[in-house]
Formats: C-alpha cells, structure tokens, sequence
C-alpha cells in the first residue's frame, strides 16, 4: 500500500508539473485560434480557426510582400548575423585568453566580466549617437553591430572555459607532427570545443531574436521592424489584439524551436561539460 500511495502522489505531482508547463500554451494558442479573443475570456475550442492568422498575414508592404513575412525575415537575419559575428569574434579572443600570456591579459578579462554587469539599454544614447555618426541608424546591419558587441564578452567567458578543458598536451602533439598554429587551432581545437560553439551561438542568437528596447529605439521604418518590436504594434494605449499578439509569438516561437532541434545533441554535450570529472 504504501508503495502504491507514493506511485499514486509522483503521478499527481507529474500531472500538476504538465499544468503548469502545458497550461500558458493552452492558453496562447486559444488566444491565437480564436478572433477578437482578449485576455481573461475562458478557452473555448468551438470558435477555433485560422481567422487571426490569415489577417496577420494580411498587412502587405510596399513591394507586395507579406509585412509580417518581412519582419520575420528581419529577426531571423538580425539574429543569425549576430550569431555568426559574436561566435566568430569570440572564438579567436577565447582562444588568445586561454592559451596565450600576455600583459593586461587578466585585467581584460575581468573587464570584460564587468561589462556584463549593465545592460546594453545603459549605453543607449551612446550607441545611437555613434550608429548616427556611422549613418547606420535605421538599418538593419547597425543592430547588428550592436547586438554583436554586446554578446561578445559573454561569448568569449563562455568559450575560454571550454578551451581550458582541451589538454595542451593534444595541441603540442600536433604541432609535433608539422601543423601550424592556425591548423592546430582549426583542425584539433575548434573540433573539439563544438558544444562549447554550439551554445555561445544559441545564447547569441536569442540575444538578438527577443531583444526589443534597442531596436525600437534605432529602428523607424516598418519594413525595417523586427519581430518583437512587429509584435508590440498590437498593443497600444487605446486597444489591444490579444489574438493577433498571440498568433504571432506562436509563428515567432517555430525557428526557435526548430534551432532547439536541431542543436540539441550538441547543447546537451555544452551544457553538462565538467559536470564530471575524470
């Protein structure tokens, strides 16, 4: 008996778990699914349909194009540039920091650690002030150049921990056998710390996908907008689409996942690395 009442109480704490997970996304596609539903309304599978969708889709932009189609497009650049430029730039300085000895090597790193501590919102005018300077306000490469920067200094913590776990003695082995610095580093090091690449290219990545007061702030143009600012759109002061908001962070959640999936061999591996040792 007391097996079974301990069988019978994991079973409700498992079903009272999956409540709480799977309840918010109820809740989101119901808002999703049904037209004109609004906050607080009860869940109601009857008048579901792709009515929200078909007029989120709607909107057209100058060319033609779907308005939303565009701004997806935007994030999914925005964020994957950002990605590549944060993971690449970070990928050598890690390695530089790890492997290397040189003077202010250790007040750099704190440095950058110290950077960390204030969000990018902090440097706001500053940074706006130079993209003007640059002529990139209002473009869609100058968020770019900011999301970058500020992922880098965590990029570059995240990767130096990997490339300490790689043993020296493998890359001396290497350059034993005629390789070069640069081969050493392309072909035995960066193999290796794949996990570590994996999730500072993930992290960067959702940087850039959710981040939302730096680009409505350098961003004007519509066509322009990413998604989170795309999404705020339907919330105003004077009414809320609580269906179209919530049809449109079902769609804004679809690469997201898919990335999950995708990675998920090589997230796993970088998220238990040192968990043991030996």
């Amino acid at each position: 008996m007391r097996g079974a009442w301990g069988r019978l109480g994991a079973g409700a704490l498992v079903a009272l778990a999956l409540v709480f997970v799977l309840g918010p996304l109820v809740w989101v596609l119901d808002l999703a699914l049904r037209d004109g539903a609004q906050l607080g309304s009860a869940i109601d599978p009857t008048r579901w349909g792709w009515q929200t969708f078909e007029a989120l889709f709607a909107r057209r932009d100058a060319s033609g194009w779907p308005l939303f189609v565009r701004q997806l497009c935007n994030s999914l650049l925005v964020a994957g540039c950002t990605a590549v430029v944060a993971t690449s730039v970070s990928a050598t300085a890690a390695y530089a920091l790890s492997r290397f000895r040189f003077v202010g090597r250790d007040r750099g790193l704190r440095l950058l650690l110290a950077v960390q501590m204030f969000p990018g919102v902090v440097a706001l005018v500053p940074i706006y002030l130079i993209l003007d300077g640059l002529g990139l306000i209002d473009r869609l490469a100058g968020l770019v150049l900011v999301y970058a920067s500020t992922a880098i200094p965590f990029s570059v913590w995240m990767l130096k921990g990997f490339y300490d776990q790689v043993p020296v003695e493998i890359e001396e082995a290497a350059r034993l056998d005629g390789a070069n610095r640069w081969q050493v580093f392309r072909h035995v090091v960066l193999p290796l710390v794949r996990p570590g690449l994996a999730v500072t290219a993930l992290y960067a990545f959702l940087g850039g996908w959710n981040e939302f007061i730096l680009a409505a702030t350098l961003l004007d143009d519509e066509a322009r907008y990413t998604v989170p600012v795309a999404l705020q759109q339907w919330i105003g002061a004077y009414g809320a689409r609580w269906d179209l908001f919530a049809a449109g962070a079902v769609i804004v959640s679809l690469p997201v996942i898919a990335l999950f999936y995708v990675l998920q061999r090589h997230l796993t591996a970088g998220l238990t690395a040192g968990a043991v040792k030996g």
